[in-house]
C-alpha cells in the first residue's frame, strides 16, 4: 500500500484509449479552449477600451471573463497534453497547483454572480439609489472581495485535501485533479474532515443561491410593473444573460456533485465533469453577448478597427 509521501503523481482518466479518438478529443478540446479564449478575450478587451461599458455591470463582467480564462485554462490544457502525448501522469505538485486554480476560480466566479445579482437588483429595484450603493470603490471592494473568498477558500480546500494521507494508490477516475476524486484515494475515516470542508462549502454555495433566487424575486415583482414595453425588454435583456449563466453553472455543479451514487459511473462522471468544468467558460460569451446590444455594439467596434 502507498502512502502520500511516497506518491509522486497521479494517473488520470484518459478519454479513449485508441490513437484517433485520443487525437479527436484533442483537437475538440483545443477548440473548446481556443474560443473560450477568445470570446472571453473580447468581452475583456471590449469593456477595457470602450468608455460606454465603464459601468458596474460590465466591471463585474470583465472579472468574470478573467475567471472563466482561469477556469479553463486550469484543467483543459494538461488533459489535452496528455492525450496528445498518450500519457495519463500528473506531478502531486501540478495535482496541487490544479485543485488550487480550480477552486480559486470556481469559488470566485460564483460570489462574483452572485455580486452581479446585487447589481441588477439595485440596479432596477433602487435605481435612484445606483449610483451611491453601487460607486467605483464599492465595486472593486465587492469583486476584489470575491477575488479573496475564491483565493481563501482554494487554499483551504487544497491544504486539506493534501494532507491527508493517501493509501488507496494513484489512479484517479477523472480527467483533471477534483477533490471527490482524490478523497476515494485516502485512508480509511481520514477524509471526514475534509467531508465536513465541502459540507460547509456547499451550504455557503446555497446561501449564495437564495440570495440570487430572491434577488431576481424582486426584480421580477418591479419589472412585470414596468408600463413601457421597451423598458421591460431592456430590463431582460441585462438580466436574462446573468439569470442564464447563473442556471447553467448551478445545474451542472450540483448533477455532477450530488447525483445519487445508483447513477454514477465513470463514463457519466466523465461527461458531467466536461460540462460544469469546460462548457461554463465557453459558452459565457456568447451567453453575455447574445442579448446584449450595447456590448455587441463595442465588440463590432472593436473588431472593425483592428480587423
Amino acid at each position: 500500500m502507498s502512502n502520500s509521501s511516497s506518491i509522486t503523481h497521479f494517473l488520470l482518466l484518459a478519454f479513449a484509449d485508441t490513437r484517433e479518438l485520443q487525437l479527436l478529443h484533442f483537437w475538440l478540446f483545443l477548440g473548446i479552449y481556443l474560443a473560450a479564449l477568445l470570446g472571453n478575450g473580447l468581452i475583456i478587451t471590449a469593456v477595457a477600451c470602450d468608455n460606454r461599458l465603464h459601468t458596474p455591470m460590465y466591471f463585474f463582467l470583465l472579472n468574470l471573463s478573467l475567471l472563466d480564462m482561469g477556469s479553463i485554462s486550469a484543467t483543459v490544457p494538461k488533459s489535452m497534453a496528455n492525450s496528445f502525448w498518450d500519457v495519463r501522469a500528473i506531478s502531486y505538485v501540478g495535482c496541487a497547483l490544479q485543485v488550487f486554480f480550480f477552486f480559486f476560480c470556481g469559488t470566485a466566479e460564483f460570489s462574483l454572480l452572485t455580486v452581479m445579482a446585487y447589481d441588477r437588483y439595485v440596479a432596477i429595484c433602487k435605481p435612484l439609489h445606483y449610483g451611491t450603493l453601487l460607486g467605483s470603490r464599492a465595486c472593486v471592494h465587492m469583486a476584489a472581495a470575491a477575488w479573496v473568498s475564491g483565493f481563501l477558500d482554494a487554499v483551504l480546500n487544497t491544504a486539506n485535501t493534501f494532507s491527508l494521507p493517501l493509501c488507496q494508490g494513484n489512479a484517479l477516475d477523472q480527467f483533471f485533479c477534483e477533490i471527490p476524486h482524490i478523497l476515494k484515494l485516502s485512508c480509511s475515516h481520514s477524509y471526514l474532515r475534509e467531508v465536513r470542508l465541502l459540507v460547509v462549502h456547499v451550504c455557503l454555495a446555497f446561501g449564495c443561491f437564495v440570495f440570487i433566487v430572491l434577488s431576481y424575486v424582486q426584480i421580477f415583482r418591479v419589472v412585470m410593473r414596468i408600463p413601457s414595453e421597451q423598458g421591460c425588454q431592456k430590463a431582460f435583456s441585462t438580466c436574462l444573460p446573468h439569470l442564464a449563466v447563473v442556471s447553467l453553472v448551478i445545474s451542472t455543479g450540483m448533477f455532477a456533485y450530488l447525483k445519487p451514487p445508483s447513477i454514477s459511473s465513470p463514463s457519466l462522471d466523465l461527461v458531467v465533469a466536461v460540462l460544469y468544468s469546460v462548457l461554463p467558460p465557453a459558452v459565457n460569451p456568447l451567453i453575455y453577448s447574445m442579448r446584449n446590444q450595447e456590448l455587441k455594439d463595442a465588440l463590432w467596434k472593436l473588431m472593425t478597427r483592428y480587423f
